[in-house]
Formats: structure tokens, sequence, C-alpha cells
């Protein structure tokens, strides 16, 4: 742990961060208290508050930045791919080897990313930025022929998404409870693309 900064710096913004995300993926959103994530930075509660309001804005600004570089290549992807579906697929293989690399960004993802407080549900910009996206996607398949246009694009999103956090989350789990990987990114793309495949229109 870094010694106390008691100045505003930049330096202590970037470290809230990652303390946060290291915490939250370790213990979970409303188990960790904005203490232990300002000692585990070397910084203040006071700085938390300042830079990003308390917790749930902290959360938001880890989501915000991690979705912020996984969009930027995600469109890259999109735009070398063909069609419709080879971009989903491509933003399938990327997304599933980022989330092997971080495996912290990977459980706040799919298990605190769409968070319900009352009757609200917290949504970050990113992750909209990116469902908004996958809509598109669709729409571009239902017109070039890598999706069925007989489906609503809604009942497709949902269950492209649905089939990938399922087996992505799977894995994480299995992780976490120290068990063997059950199953390769190379199962993840095969299943995956077969589920596509039975979308063809």
């Amino acid at each position: 742990m870094s010694p106390v900064d008691g100045d505003n710096t930049q330096t202590s913004r970037m470290r809230l961060l990652a303390s946060g995300k290291s915490l939250f993926s370790r213990l979970g959103y409303e188990q960790t208290s904005t203490a232990a994530i300002a000692r585990e930075a070397g910084t203040s509660e006071s700085q938390l508050v300042r830079y990003f309001g308390g917790k749930s804005g902290l959360l938001e600004a880890i989501f915000n930045e991690a979705w912020g570089g996984l969009n930027e290549a995600i469109v890259a992807n999109v735009d070398a791919s063909e069609h419709g579906r080879e971009a989903i697929l491509r933003i399938l293989t990327f997304l599933t080897e980022a989330f092997g690399r971080d495996h912290d960004i990977a459980f706040l993802f799919l298990f605190e990313g769409r968070r319900i407080r009352g009757n609200d549900v917290s949504l970050s910009k990113g992750f909209l930025a990116f469902y908004q996206l996958l809509h598109d996607l669709i729409r571009r398949g239902q017109a070039d022929g890598s999706f069925r246009s007989d489906v609503n694009e809604n009942v497709l999103a949902s269950a492209m998404l649905g089939c990938a956090e399922g087996m992505i989350r799977d894995r994480l789990i299995a992780e976490r409870l120290r068990q063997p990987n059950p199953f390769s990114d190379d199962d993840v793309r095969s299943v995956f693309a077969a589920v596509m495949d039975g979308l063809r229109a």
C-alpha cells in the first residue's frame, strides 16, 4: 500500500480506480467500504468523494474507463468486417480475450454491471454504447443476410448477450471456486458461432 497522498493529484485518482476495481471484484460492491478503498489506494475518503462523488460514482468511472478502451477496439474490429455476423464474432473473440487478461473487470462487468437500486437499474454509458453498437450490427446483419429479418432485433440482441455472458460467467465462477476451466476460448467461439449460424436468414 502506498503512503497517504494528501494532495489532490491525478495519481490519487488512478490509485482509487485501481483499488476500487480490485476490491469490488474480490469483495463485491456492497461489501466494500469507501474507507477500505481509500486505505488500499493510500489516500483519503475525501479524495474519493472529490473525484467520484462516492462509491457508486467510482464504480461508474471504472466501468466507463474500461468500456472506453474496449469500445474503441471493438469499432476497429467492426470496421474490418465484411458483414454483421463476422463483426459480432470478431467482437466476441476480442472481448473473450480481453476478459481473460483482466479477470477483475470481467467479474465486475458480469456481476455488477447491471445494478438494481430500489426501482432503478443502473447501466454504464460504456455498456449502453456497446449495446447500441450490437443493435446496429444486428440490423446490418439482417440487411446483408447474416441474420433472420423475421426475428425482432431485441430478441436477437438478448439471445446473443445471454449466450456470451453465460459462458464467460461460468468460467469466472469456476475460477473463483478454484475449479478447472470448464471450456476454452475456442469452445466459446465455436458454440457462439453455432448459435449465430442458427439465426441466419
